[in-house]
């Protein structure tokens, strides 16, 4: 059970609404306008990085262990009119456009050597180079800027340290008295310094992820596989007599709760637990099975948790997955380790690096501590292809396919156009980071920026490529093969009236739009005819996606999953033929359609793996809806692991469970304020019920609940 402090800490992080601290904008725009004239852009953007973590306020709450986290105390008259100057300052300054973070950095560098020795290696690194050399010149600049965030993570760690020994001072109670000065001795040695302690291990990860998020901007940075580096900290203490099994249990509850305390809601952090080592062995060790029990004590929507299986993953750990799903807090995902990693040697990567990886925040792949990898960028409107062939032909645009093999050409050919122009925005995007972004302090913890003197933007990191993500499978596979029985096949409908039907959103068709429904084979029932008109689709973004490369130097690799996106493109995408009405959410992943699978998670299975998974780095999430009587009893929890290992064996990559009964969400549409910490799994990652939209939420509802 959780103890006391962690129940506090949960219901504290609940009733934040919003972590928006007005110190970031405030701090950085003035440190912006104190280095204008300096002509080297990474320069400007390190300083304003350590003098963010040099001003910010040292806020230590009650019941913290870990320490790190925004004010919430609204600015001083003197500090609005500063933010002001500041803000309008900052709105005339360019900047890069693209996604940032997404990543997991080195964490055995940070706990191993400290910043102290990090320090060292870009002195002698800079000690080398010619300042009058010109290919030397972006390197210098570059190591100054990371050298400088480093002194302010330090400095913000040390005022930390100062606050608890400030506060213990004047504290009565003998056991907060001493918690403080254990955090003050924590800090006086992280990040600086090498970690000797699990507490000092997880204080400083947390320091820098918080940095990192809340101050640099790289945005959605992770924890990654805490437990392949934080294990031989907690060994040692546990070994040695200094932590007992039940205080390192609410040390690590704790690191939990405090993303929530600053990442605002309905993003992802992800963590990703088990798994193999580069030699094919099983990782899992005390860690592992605490992490599963620290999402069972917290239940907040982040970290976004994810468990690694493979063949010899131990069976209890997988039925404590499934029993703590069973529950209802929708975490964690389950991952197949054998298809991820597969699929990252195929990518190039050796074992080494293959078999360390992470869900970047949902489920996308990205290698632990080496990425700079862009995820769903940008996300694919699958069916609104079809919907666009379908105008062109009646309104005369196009001529009419002759047959339906030449149908699927053209769908394909503007399916890889579309690609084609993605990746141009995406190295225009790109281009702009390189320019006007950089992150110094992440490049310090991601394998090889300090090397090779590159920062993140600059393509420093070992893997750069970028993942796209395609959305609404199941609606493009369903509309193509209505069209398929309705024209092609029966000769029952011509492309005007389907056209026409569809424009109206089915009004005054309702008869036509239950057939469209009910007719054609649907997608997520095992059944062939549609099924590999789905695998068409999806091998095609594989080999058109494999054609192009990006600036950095990486691929471009296609995903399966939506975040959000299935609810925002669907809103915006009107009828398909597949009698689906306009505006609501289109399928998100794998998954069939709301409503439409019809023989359990068995014809959900065979259809989600009639394609091959290994090259969708960008993530395959496929989502399984129970009613919590559903997984009730020993027996049917032991059936819904059948269920994953048939789909792992057959090649799936990543499944995830919601387990709460519709009755539960439909009160909770009605009386919001009393389900506050009700988790749903969404396309990839958790959220809050009463967080989503009401059309999320009736997508939520209206998936298919199975039956084991």
């Amino acid at each position: 059970m959780p103890t006391d402090r962690v129940r506090r800490l949960r219901d504290d992080a609940l009733r934040l609404s919003a972590p928006w601290n007005f110190e970031v904008g405030l701090h950085g725009g003035e440190a912006w306008m104190e280095t204008q004239g300096e002509l080297w852009w990474i320069v400007r953007r390190g300083h304003r990085v350590a003098q963010v973590l040099r001003k910010m306020d040292v806020v230590i709450g009650p019941d913290d262990l870990l320490v790190g986290r925004g004010t919430r105390r609204q600015p001083t008259p003197e500090e609005t009119a500063r933010l002001e100057k500041a803000n309008q300052y900052m709105a005339a300054q360019p900047g890069g456009w693209g996604q940032a973070g997404h990543m997991s950095p080195d964490f055995p560098t940070l706990l191993s050597m400290g910043c102290g020795v990090v320090q060292t290696r870009i002195d002698d690194l800079s000690s080398r180079l010619d300042p009058a050399a010109p290919e030397d010149g972006p390197k210098l600049a570059f190591y100054r800027a990371a050298s400088e965030t480093l002194d302010g993570l330090c400095d913000f760690a040390a005022r930390y340290a100062d606050e608890a020994e400030r506060l213990a001072a004047s504290e009565e109670d003998a056991t907060r008295r001493d918690e403080l000065l254990s955090i003050a001795e924590v800090c006086r040695n992280i990040p600086a310094h090498p970690a000797r302690t699990f507490h000092e291990a997880l204080q400083a990860a947390h320091f820098l992820l918080f940095a990192l998020n809340f101050v640099e901007g790289c945005g959605l940075s992770s924890p990654g596989s805490i437990d392949r580096y934080l294990w031989r900290y907690l060994e040692a203490d546990l070994a040695e007599g200094r932590l007992s099994r039940e205080a390192a249990q609410e040390l690590l509850d704790c690191f939990f709760a405090t993303f929530n305390a600053y990442i605002g809601k309905g993003l992802a952090i992800g963590m990703l637990v088990g798994g193999r080592d580069a030699e094919g062995r099983d990782v899992t060790n005390d860690l592992t099975w605490m992490a599963l029990h620290a999402v069972d004590h917290v239940r907040l929507s982040y970290p976004s948790i994810g468990l690694s299986v493979h063949r010899n993953t131990p069976p209890g750990l997988l039925k404590l997955a499934v029993e703590i799903l069973a529950e209802g807090p929708s975490q964690p995902a389950i991952f197949n380790d054998e298809v991820v990693t597969a699929g990252l040697r195929r990518a190039g990567l050796p074992a080494e690096d293959a078999c360390d990886y992470m869900n970047s925040t949902c489920v996308e792949i990205t290698p632990s501590g080496k990425s700079n990898v862009w995820v769903a960028s940008p996300y694919f409107n699958l069916p609104q292809v079809l919907v666009d062939i379908i105008a062109d032909v009646a309104e005369g645009r196009l001529p009419a396919p002759p047959s339906f093999d030449a149908l699927m050409s053209d769908y394909m050919t503007r399916v890889g156009t579309q690609i084609a122009g993605a990746v141009a925005d995406q190295n225009r995007c790109r281009y702009s980071c390189m320019a006007h972004r950089n992150f110094p302090l992440a490049s310090c913890f991601v394998a090889d920026c300090l090397e090779r003197g590159l920062d993140l933007d600059w393509g420093g990191a070992r893997y750069n490529w970028i993942e796209g993500s395609f959305v609404g499978l199941a609606n493009a596979a369903d509309s193509l093969e209505a069209v398929r029985h309705f024209i092609f096949e029966r000769g029952e409908l011509d492309w005007a009236t389907l056209h026409t039907m569809i424009v109206r959103n089915f009004e005054g068709d309702e008869a036509w739009r239950q057939r469209l429904l009910r007719e054609p084979a649907k997608y997520g029932n095992g059944e062939a005819r549609v099924d590999l008109l789905a695998g068409r689709i999806m091998d095609r973004t594989v080999v058109e996606a494999k054609r192009h490369r990006t600036v950095l130097g990486g691929g471009y690799h296609s995903g399966l999953f939506a975040w959000i996106m299935h609810a925002e493109l669907g809103s915006g995408t009107g009828a398909t033929p597949d009698g689906r009405l306009a505006g609501l959410p289109l399928s998100p992943g794998p998954d069939p359609a709301p409503g439409r699978a019809m023989h359990g998670p068995t014809g959900t299975v065979l259809s989600a793996t009639t394609y091959e998974h290994l090259d969708l780095l960008g993530g395959v999430a496929l989502n399984f809806k129970f009613s919590p009587a559903t997984l009730s009893t020993p027996e049917r929890r032991d059936k819904l692991i059948a269920v994953l290992r048939t789909y792992f064996d057959r090649g799936g990559f990543q499944a995830q469970i919601t387990s709460v009964g519709a009755d539960t969400l439909h009160d909770a549409q009605e009386h919001p304020e009393q389900y506050e910490d009700l988790l749903v799994r969404i396309a990839g990652y958790s959220d809050y019920f009463t967080n989503l939209s009401r059309k999320m939420q009736d997508e939520v509802i209206g998936r298919t609940e199975l039956e084991l």
